[in-house]
């Protein structure tokens, strides 16, 4: 919105950095470290920020070699072009993000190629391992462990340790940028916070990294055709980064550039809107598409090849990786055999938990099409080519590996489940130029505006592993160290209003677990772990005059809404049952799992010292 020269600032910072995800995070450290005073807010509540970082895999892209890994981009992004300067900075910051990992982050990298060197999940790192120079990449790790989220962790430590100069709003979400009419400054931006609209200053910049539009659905319809994706990261990426850079006429790119992820194409089973997918963190799981078993779109023919791994939701197309139209309504299909298959399966972490939970089943195909809203002549035939190829031993529709085909009974029951396509990012947003500034539809930057991470990312075709948590860690330090330099612009204003308000120090607020008490009492004892997928769990275990325990209380955690919270409701039922802290992870949350049963381990330590 454009100022009006009318109203008082609420609060005054060096910068400002919207969204406090892996981008936002790395943005305000290093624009704290630069000298500038920073508000970094997001709109999740404490424990649930971290944006899409705090949910991915935590592999980074890297490598050594800068020619080799350019010409790597070059075709991943062939036949379009990437913008010249963001995407130097994107290849220049890959080649040398061993440097960044000890230099910033204190950890020395750990190769995912190396880890799996000799395994098939190898391929998976380049993703694309057919195009030149495709060895030159790598993901590197801050340990050995991956979709833990100790990346984030780590990120967010970062800022928790610059609390003097970084303050920290949660449940404050970013609803205007607030502009200049003359200059096109922008000169800081309108916050809800505690319900009341805050007009709060910056003085160097405003950093956009609020993500992109995963939960928008109009936005979904509007740029990706699709009615709705389910999402596999944050709940809380809902387009108001684009809102915010079409009120101060940025020029948009990448908007049509998505990512998924998934079994199949990027499926997983169908959930009501608003709840993050159940994908298999691994997406190997290829049992699930060996045998007669296939999928089917919106009139009940099969339209793709099921047993091909998916490169993030791109399966190929006629000589190129595209991530398919979604289908509304897709189904996977199988016959008893393979449920029992399915059933039999052992939980090796590969799997997709609770995948049968909401089965459909019926005794002929025809009453299965009925039943799923299928037209039952059309399935009915896709079932009967599917078991004629499955004989031949060739797969004439989409080339599935031979030894993936078996023909369906002849028989009943069958079944079907109903999917839907994830939603991993989008890469749209405001395009940048070298310094991170964001442009307008001229290529000229808008004075003071800034961006970084998913939110207007250089991916504009096919994506390979870690491009974007590598991105958010390059474009989040150009972006943040460019916002706090001190612009000499600001006299072109004219008002007094504009630069004369003080920071008011009742919405100044900052945030950290070490601050919290939590009362114990006879047999009582305190434990913590900074495992999980959340920012730390406290419990408290009470043994009984045996010295059994007695009670485990959770006092303090931020899980996931999904199995996380299964596991804050079972473990410590079983713990109390079984008289031990080392009982089985709940499927689905091993990381909360671990996290927990760590806690409680740390409680009973210190009860063994008394």
């Amino acid at each position: 919105m454009n100022n009006e020269h009318s109203f008082k600032w609420d609060a005054v910072y060096d910068v400002i950095v919207l969204g406090f995800g892996g981008a936002g995070a790395t943005a305000a450290r290093f624009a704290a470290d630069s000298g500038a005073k920073v508000l970094l807010v997001d709109s999740a509540p404490e424990g649930h920020e971290g944006g899409n970082t705090r949910y991915a895999g935590q592999m980074v892209g890297a490598g050594t070699d800068y020619e080799a890994l350019k010409k790597y981009h070059e075709n991943l992004a062939a036949p379009l072009q990437p913008d010249k300067e963001p995407f130097h900075n994107l290849i220049e910051g890959m080649a040398n993000m061993s440097d960044y990992f000890e230099k910033y982050l204190g950890v020395k990298p750990v190769s995912m190629k190396k880890l799996l060197a000799g395994t098939p999940s190898t391929k998976y790192v380049t993703e694309y391992p057919e195009l030149p120079c495709a060895d030159s990449y790598d993901d590197y790790l801050v340990h050995n462990g991956t979709s833990d989220a100790a990346l984030w962790k780590l990120l967010r430590q970062k800022v928790l340790d610059r609390s003097e100069k970084i303050t920290v709003w949660y449940s404050s979400p970013a609803k205007h940028l607030i502009q200049d009419g003359a200059s096109r400054i922008v000169l800081g931006a309108q916050i809800e916070r505690d319900h009341v609209l805050r007009n709060i200053k910056a003085n160097n910049g405003v950093v956009l990294a609020v993500g992109g539009f995963e939960n928008n659905k109009e936005m979904i319809q509007t740029f990706l055709q699709s009615s709705y994706l389910s999402p596999i990261g944050s709940l809380y990426n809902k387009g108001d980064g684009i809102k915010m850079l079409e009120e101060v006429n940025a020029q948009l790119w990448n908007m049509r550039s998505f990512e998924s992820l998934g079994q199949f194409h990027g499926l997983s089973p169908r959930q009501k809107e608003g709840i993050r997918s159940t994908y298999a963190l691994n997406v190997f799981w290829s049992e699930i598409a060996n045998g007669s078993a296939i999928v089917v779109g919106e009139d009940g023919s099969r339209y793709f090849n099921e047993a091909e791994l998916n490169r993030h939701g791109h399966i190929y197309n006629h000589g190129d990786w595209v991530v398919p139209l979604n289908q509304n309504h897709p189904y996977m299909i199988f016959d008893q055999e393979k449920y029992e298959e399915l059933l039999n399966e052992p939980d090796d972490g590969l799997k997709v938990p609770h995948f049968l939970d909401n089965i459909i089943k019926a005794n002929s195909i025809a009453d299965l099409a009925s039943a799923i809203g299928k037209d039952p002549e059309v399935l009915s035939q896709t079932i009967s080519e599917f078991n004629f190829m499955a004989q031949q031993g060739k797969d004439y529709a989409y080339h599935r590996d031979p030894a993936t085909l078996r023909a369906f009974s002849q028989n009943g029951p069958f079944y079907a489940i109903a999917l839907r396509q994830n939603m991993l990012n989008t890469q749209g947003g405001g395009r940048r130029d070298g310094h991170a500034q964001v442009l307008d539809p001229n290529g000229t930057p808008i004075p003071h505006l800034f961006e970084a991470g998913e939110l207007g990312s250089p991916f504009v075709n096919k994506y390979t592993t870690g491009g974007n948590i590598a991105d958010c860690l390059i474009s989040g330090k150009i972006a943040g160290e460019n916002a706090a330099v001190a612009k000499q612009d600001m006299s072109r204003i004219g008002t007094a209003d504009l630069n004369s308000a003080p920071i008011n120090d009742n919405f100044v607020a900052s945030s950290d677990e070490g601050d919290q008490k939590f009362k114990v009492g006879p047999n009582q004892y305190l434990g913590y772990s900074n495992q999980g997928m959340g920012d730390g769990v406290v419990v408290r275990t009470t043994l009984d005059e045996s010295g059994k325990i007695a009670d485990v209380e959770i006092l303090k955690q931020t899980e996931s809404d999904d199995y996380g919270s299964k596991a804050v409701k079972e473990l410590p039922q079983k713990m109390v049952e079984q008289n031990t802290y080392d009982v089985d992870a709940v499927s689905g949350a091993s990381e909360t799992s671990r996290a927990i049963k760590e806690a409680v381990k740390d409680s009973l330590s210190k009860a063994k010292k008394k």
